[in-house]
Formats: structure tokens, sequence, C-alpha cells
């Protein structure tokens, strides 16, 4: 193995529970995304600090998205479990501050807490499986990995409710550290690795940059447009301090001995062409799972539980479509596997587009199925495609980065179309009749209120119908346009045949013949 480092043989009857730890660790990091937002009401009431409610989500995702790269690099240099335990024990000392926490400002920071932990289970967790299982078993595991996002997308958000409502919403946080307990348990007896020890020269100014640069972006992406205005002075300075950290980062990079995110990550095309349609495919998820819920309240006049539906058919195709991703990969190939689901991802952004004010359920059902199934043939081929390419030494970085441009994407597109929905909606009731002027808000804010309240007559309540539709038929636009460039990448940047490493496979005995060996291995190559 290159790097002197060689992972540990692990007999098949051993995996178990290490899958079934690392699916409780996703689950944490998956759900506590989400689980705050019903709760957030109570958190504020016992609180206070309103003003700042947008940092409890904007700092976990911050913490998590930009320290994934950094963790990935440390589990090729020293190994998946102790950076996977780590992190771990991190992300629950930050749940248990965050459950007794005294205000705000200390909330925040316990969630910045939990968000380091976050990163490192988001960096570490598909490497493991990449470990663990072959090529040909990774897109059925990669779908139970998927699976628990969809779930906690749908569950976490009624189990915030619950907890806020009948107990306290400090539950949301100490229910972390059972979950916790167990998956440290399972990952200590269960995984086991046999690391060389060498000395290693870790490239602290490289990781820092990264950390500056990462972190200035998603910071003016979460920022801009509500904080402060595109066009401002704190908006340009954040994205000039971007620029400036990420041109010193690939100087240092380059001389660095032992890059925290290698440069050939981004000129090699296999991986740069991969990362970008990852991160277009992350943009697509957020806009769907951002506005789709609201649009059909607003528009379609569904309930809660019936617009969580509709959002909900995206999160079962999903894990579908990735558990079945390996019948296609190993006939067709990773990247035109990839190139089906991008395909389905235009489809569905052509049925978002042509459904109508008035249109029946069933066609954004279909619209969140298809979505969901493309967006299961896209991601995954692409991770396990890319673990097949390198050695064990060098999957943990290849994992982070694919996991950093998922995460990536998801922030530029929360940005990009939260400023589009409320430049139009805020267009359209500037444009309002006169007539109605009365009844419509003059602030963004206010729709939702007013719909929702019934306090508006049947005009102006058509008038406010329309102007949601056409907010969220521009987002629709964008997942049309976003997936068109995910196959125009996955087409032009993207190799058709992802070459295959041949290495011993860490669920086979010493000697066994390789995994990448076989007939099916090699035919996922294209």
């Amino acid at each position: 193995m290159s790097g002197g480092v060689v992972p540990a043989l692990m007999r098949r009857d051993h995996r178990t529970p290490v899958l079934i730890a690392l699916i409780l660790t996703m689950a944490l990091v998956a759900m506590d995304t989400t689980i705050v937002a019903t709760a957030i009401p109570q958190v504020v009431g016992d609180l206070g600090g309103f003003s700042l409610v947008g940092w409890v989500f904007s700092v976990y995702l911050l913490a998590q998205t930009v320290t994934i790269p950094v963790y990935g690099k440390l589990a090729d240099l020293y190994g998946r479990k102790p950076v996977l335990v780590v992190g771990v024990v991190v992300f629950l000392i930050g749940s248990a501050l965050s459950a007794i926490a005294w205000n705000m400002v200390a909330l925040i920071l316990f969630r910045a807490l939990q968000g380091l932990g976050a990163g490192s289970i988001g960096a570490t967790v598909n490497t493991v499986a990449g470990d663990l299982y072959d090529v040909a078993e990774r897109g059925r595991v990669q779908g139970w990995l998927s699976s628990v996002w969809g779930i906690s997308a749908v569950v976490a958000p009624a189990i915030g409710g619950v907890f806020a409502e009948y107990a306290s919403w400090r539950w949301i946080f100490v229910v972390n550290l059972p979950i916790g307990a167990l998956a440290l348990t399972l990952i200590v007896r269960g995984l086991h690795e046999r690391v060389e020890r060498h000395t290693h020269r870790i490239d602290y100014a490289g990781a820092g940059l990264l950390l500056a640069a990462a972190g200035l972006l998603i910071l003016g992406l979460l920022q801009g447009g509500t904080a402060w205005a595109w066009d401002s002075v704190p908006s340009v300075l954040v994205f000039a301090g971007t620029v400036l950290a990420a041109l010193v980062a690939v100087l240092v990079e380059r001389r660095a001995s032992e890059p925290i995110m290698p440069p050939w990550l981004w000129t090699q095309r296999l991986t740069a062409g991969s990362y970008g349609a990852t991160l277009t495919a992350g943009l697509m998820v957020i806009g769907l799972s951002t506005f789709l819920p609201t649009w059909a309240q607003s528009v379609l006049g569904l309930g809660p539980v019936a617009a969580g539906f509709v959002l909900a058919v995206m999160s079962m195709t999903w894990p579908l479509a990735a558990g079945m991703s390996a019948r296609f990969y190993l006939r067709i190939g990773f990247r035109d596997t990839a190139l089906v689901g991008a395909l389905l991802t235009v489809a569905s952004g052509v049925v978002f587009v042509l459904t109508p004010v008035d249109a029946p359920v069933w066609q954004p059902v279909a619209g969140s199925a298809l979505m969901g199934a493309g967006m299961g043939l896209i991601t995954s081929p692409l991770i396990v495609g890319l673990q097949s390419t390198v050695d064990w030494s060098r999957r943990g970085v290849v994992t982070g980065g694919a996991m950093f441009a998922r995460f990536l994407g998801q922030s530029l597109g929360a940005a990009v179309f939260g400023a589009v929905t409320n430049a139009v909606l805020l267009h359209r009731l500037d444009d309002a009749p006169a007539a109605l002027r009365g009844q419509v808000p003059s602030t963004v804010d206010g729709v939702s209120r007013v719909l929702e309240g019934g306090r508006a007559d049947a005009a102006a309540s058509d008038f406010l119908r329309a102007a949601v539709h056409a907010s969220t038929h521009a987002v629709f636009l964008g997942l049309l346009l976003a997936g068109a460039a995910t196959v125009v990448i996955l087409l032009a940047a993207v190799p058709r045949r992802f070459p295959t490493v041949d290495e011993p496979h860490p669920s086979r005995e010493p000697g066994a013949r390789p995994v990448s060996g076989t007939p099916e291995a090699d035919s996922a190559g294209g």
C-alpha cells in the first residue's frame, strides 16, 4: 500500500455491527440538521435571542462543511477509526452542552461544536463503507446510508415538535447521547485497522487556509441577501477574502509534502468532473427540499402532513435507486449510470416547470419521485466510482472531497434559490393591483402569514397563491437548468472509464483474489 498504511483484514461476519454503527452516526448528523426547526419557538421563548436564530442552523452547517476535507485527509494519515471516534465524541459533547445552553449565544457556540464533530462523521462514514465493501456491494450500502438522510428529513422535524410540545426542546440534544454511545461501542469493538505508524508533516497552513476560504464562502452564501445585501460592503469583503484565501491555499498546497487537499483532486479530469456533478446534485436537493413543501401548502392548499409526503417521495426513491445503482454501474459503468440519473433530474425539472397553479397532487409527487431516483443514480455511483480509483491511503481524501462538494452545492443552492424566490415574490407584491393593496403584504415574510391566517378575500388569496407559484416556478426552472448542467458536466468533464485500483479487499483473507480484479468490477470502469 502506498503511504505505508495497510487496512485491517476483516471477515465478512464482522461487518454488520460496524455498518449499524455507521448508520447510527449518520443518523445523528442527518437528524440534527433539521430536528431543531420545529422547536425554534420554544427555544426562543426559553433563551430569547430571536435575531440570532438563523445562526443555530448556519453555524452547524458551516462547521460541518468546512472541516470535511481536513478530516478526510487525517483519516488517510492516521486511520478511519481514531478520526471517527473523535468526531462522534466531539459531536456528543456538543449535544450535551447544547442541552444545557443558558442563552442563544451559548447554544450557537455548542451547535458549532456539534458541527465540528459532524464534519468528521460526514468525512469518514462513507470512507469506512468503501473500505468494508467491494464495488458490487457499495451501491447497496450507499442506498442504506442515503435512506438515513431521507428518513431523517421526514422524521426529525416531527420528533423535534413532539419533544418541544410534550417535554422540552432540550431533549432534542439529549436523545443523541444514548444513540451515540451505542455507535461508539460498536465502532470501538468492531472496527479494526492495522496502521503502520509514521511521522507525518501535518499541513497546518493548508488546513487553515482551506478552512478560511471555505468558511468565508459559505458564510457569504448563507448571509448574503439576508443579513446583508449581496452588493453591500460586508458581502464584497467576505467574497474577496474567499478568493484571496483560496489563491494562497493553492500556492501552499502545491508546496506541501502532505497537502490537506491535494491539487490533483481538482486538476484530474475524473475527480474534478465528478465533484462538479456532485455539487450541482447538492444544489438540486436543497432547492427542492426547501421550497417544495411551502409551494405545496401555499399554492396547492395541502396540509403540512400531505405537503411533507410530497417531499418524502424523493426520500423514498433516492435510497431505492442508490441501492439498485450497482446493477447499472456494473453493466454500463459509473459515468453512464450517473448520466442516467442526471437525465431523470432533467425530467423532474420538466415536470415541475410544467406544473400549473391548480395542478393535481400526482404531478409534484411524480416530479419528486424522479428527482429522488436521479439523485440516487448520481451520487452513489460517483462516490463508489471515485473510491474504486484510489487505494486505501487516498480513499479518505477522495471521499471527503465528494462530501464537501455536495454540502457546498447545498449552501450555494440555498443562497441562490433563496435570493431568486425573494426577488420574484417581492416584484409580484410591488405590482399588486391597487384594489388589493390593503390585503396584500408589502414584504415577503408576510405572505405565508396572510395565506395561513385566512385574512385575505378570495381575490387577494388567488393573487398571493399566483405570486408564490411564480417565485417557486423560478426555483423549478433552476432545478431544470442544474439538471442540464449536470448532464453537460458528466459528458464533457467525466471520462467514461473509471480505472479501478487492484488492491486486496479488507473483507477478504490475505492472498485472496482482489475484488477489483473480478470481471464485474472491471466492467464498472466503463
